[in-house]
């Protein structure tokens, strides 16, 4: 179980916040802040807040796209696939029956899955200090 932290998210100039990778992910997989993992990330299914409403973290800088589309595609294949190639070799159902059963699994994982993925991408780019979630300017940051 997460404690919860109560820490006041204000910064000293030049301090740098450490942000974990998992921990970010693990958040935005539960459609949570990922750097309180107290507020909401999303307004609605695929829609994410403007800004966290505990720590008041800007959401707005995420550049998710296509990512969590991709990742879904990807996991939801490759369950489908190979159960269905060996339930097609192993015992030959009827046709009608395979396609009702993948195609319905097919489309309430790629749902169930969705949001949860573009979370986790979202709080990866916040982890990562990817487009604009680096508080620094390109001005601020001292070179090497």
């Amino acid at each position: 179980m997460e404690t919860v932290n109560t820490t006041v998210w204000t910064r000293e100039p030049g301090a740098i916040e450490k942000r974990d990778v998992w921990t970010a992910m693990k958040r935005g997989f539960r459609s949570r802040c990922p750097r309180c993992g107290e507020g909401k990330l999303f307004r609605a299914f695929l829609k994410v807040d403007d800004h966290c409403s505990v720590c008041g973290l800007d959401f707005t800088p995420h550049r998710a796209d296509d990512l969590p589309a991709y990742l879904v595609i990807l996991i939801v294949g490759h369950i489908v696939v190979p159960t269905a190639l060996l339930i097609e070799t192993n015992y030959a159902p009827a046709v009608w029956l395979q396609l009702s059963i993948y195609l319905s699994f097919t489309l309430i994982a790629s749902l169930a899955l969705l949001q949860p993925v573009k979370g986790a991408v979202v709080g990866l780019q916040w982890a990562l200090r990817m487009h604009g979630f680096d508080e620094n300017s390109p001005g601020e940051i001292s070179p090497g």
